[in-house]
């Protein structure tokens, strides 16, 4: 049988990743990352990436994985992009990116998040690309003028290959622009920013088509020759819906945890969940229901911070946050260093609380690290199941699920089962079985993909169920954080 793969790419925040897969043979064949970072010197508040970061970085995953496979070019069937969310890149007339594109975690528009919030009726999340715009048009006048088209660095990513600016429901539910429950563009509120915006726009096609074909200049983008061109390009879609369909939560009862650098709760809706605080995210997901979505931004760098103070690795630092009690002895740590998203919070700071003598141990901060995250999480994750959201269980990725310790105060914090996937790049496994299935579909083959998705569902050992006494506790502890962050930030409550 002639080989056939399928690619995923995942462009995050920190890096990408891409994984080769050779889908009807159920393997992995290969797999690359390269790493970047944010733009350096940037006034407080402001996170920004230029799109061609993304674009060196995915030539050099590719060229990695083929080479790494023995792939030739023309075994390439289909491609699937995961990108970060709500990130604003911005094209002129010619198709050329005209400034850095402002990322999900870019908190320096926040006066306009309030801003369109109170002129849309609606919470728009400081996050949202919405207000990215709206800032780019009161700060930079010059640049906005010339602004052609707007994408999502998914979006950006699927153009550069098939020559073609389409959008799908799940990503572009996280602009501000979109209504979910019609799963269309809300051309008139875009039109409050500018009315010309609204020509902006790429095609919005749904998540199951395909967004086009590999063209010449694609292949050469990626570092293969023609052959290549031709190949299938499916929707894509943002990095969690990506990871919704690699953790195999397309269907009711999962939910995927996913510990980055932000971390994430979301599950999979049959109808549209809309949260009248907009603290939980209202969005659809890339295979035609609904991903109502918990987003935390202190997750893993709260705990780089802890690791670099003390000057430990983190196995010295688990070890020793294993031997502290619950609650640490009383310290607390509220995690909001990078500001905050739920609850609405983005000029927030951390805060190391309840010190005493002998309180400054390195086990101790740890720890208190590791629950003040899990105690955010789990407000958000009450707030989920009281909007309807089915939570049986919590399947765990990211970097974050390594961490053992974690997960046990994970599972009792929250109080459900935790697995922990043994893939842990699940958005770029869901690009790849998203490319499958779309360019199957397309073809005329009738597939669900839930059929699909699960046989690459592998877990890690026994689900890590809660710890009954160590729920009570938390439980107990859980009041107590929530007082101390009332009075940090009296607007919270």
């Amino acid at each position: 049988m002639a080989r056939r793969f399928d690619l995923g790419l995942d462009v995050g925040t920190q890096g990408t990743k891409a994984l080769l897969l050779e889908v009807e043979r159920g393997r992995v064949v290969a797999r690359a990352s390269s790493a970047y970072g944010l733009i350096e010197g940037l006034p407080a508040g402001a996170a920004e990436q230029h799109p061609d970061t993304w674009a060196r970085a995915i030539a050099a995953c590719v060229r990695q994985v083929f080479a790494a496979a023995g792939a030739a070019p023309e075994e390439l069937a289909g491609i699937g992009v995961s990108g970060q969310q709500h990130g604003c890149v911005v094209l002129d007339e010619r198709g050329a990116v005209l400034r850095p594109a402002k990322l999900w975690c870019d908190t320096s528009t926040a006066a306009e998040a309030r801003e369109l919030s109170q002129r849309w009726v609606r919470a728009v999340p400081t996050g949202f690309t919405a207000s990215k715009l709206l800032w780019l048009a009161r700060h930079e006048p010059d640049v906005f003028a010339r602004v052609r088209r707007v994408l999502l660095p998914h979006e950006w990513v699927n153009f550069r290959l098939t020559g073609r600016a389409t959008a799908e429901p799940g990503d572009a539910s996280g602009t501000g622009w979109f209504d979910v429950h019609a799963r269309r563009y809300d051309l008139r509120a875009l039109a409050s920013i500018d009315p010309r915006l609204t020509e902006c726009l790429p095609e919005l096609i749904d998540g199951d088509s395909l967004a086009g074909e590999l063209t010449s200049d694609g292949a050469r983008w990626l570092g293969l020759d023609a052959a290549a061109a031709g190949a299938c390009v499916s929707a894509g879609g943002g990095d969690n819906m990506l990871s919704a369909i690699g953790s195999g939560a397309v269907e009711p009862g999962p939910a995927v945890l996913s510990l980055g650098t932000s971390a994430t709760v979301f599950a999979y809706s049959a109808q549209p969940c809309v949260d009248p605080l907009g603290l939980i995210a209202p969005f659809c997901d890339s295979t035609g229901g609904w991903l109502p979505l918990l987003c935390v931004m202190n997750a893993t760098g709260v705990l780089e911070e802890v690791r670099a103070a003390f000057g430990a690795s983190f196995q010295e630092l688990t070890q020793a946050a294993a031997e502290a009690p619950p609650g640490c002895a009383g310290v607390s740590f509220v995690p909001f260093l990078v500001g905050e998203r739920v609850p609405d919070l983005p000029n927030a700071s951390g805060a190391l609380l309840g010190l005493r003598p002998g309180g400054l141990r390195a086990g101790n901060v740890f720890r208190a690290a590791l629950e003040g995250v899990a105690f955010n999480l789990a407000s958000g994750v009450e707030r989920l199941r009281a909007m309807g959201v089915r939570i049986d269980s919590l399947r765990a990725v990211g970097g974050g699920s390594r961490n053992e310790l974690w997960r046990r105060i994970l599972a009792s914090v929250l109080e459900a089962p935790l697995e922990v996937l043994v893939e842990p790049e699940s958005a770029a496994l869901g690009a790849a079985l998203q490319a499958n299935w779309a360019r199957r579909r397309a073809a005329g083959e009738t597939l669900r993909l839930a059929e699909l998705v699960e046989p690459w569902i592998a877990r890690e050992g026994a689900p890590v169920a809660p710890d009954e006494a160590l729920a009570r506790r938390y439980r107990e502890l859980r009041p107590q954080w929530h007082a101390q962050l009332g009075r940090l930030f009296p607007q919270s409550s």
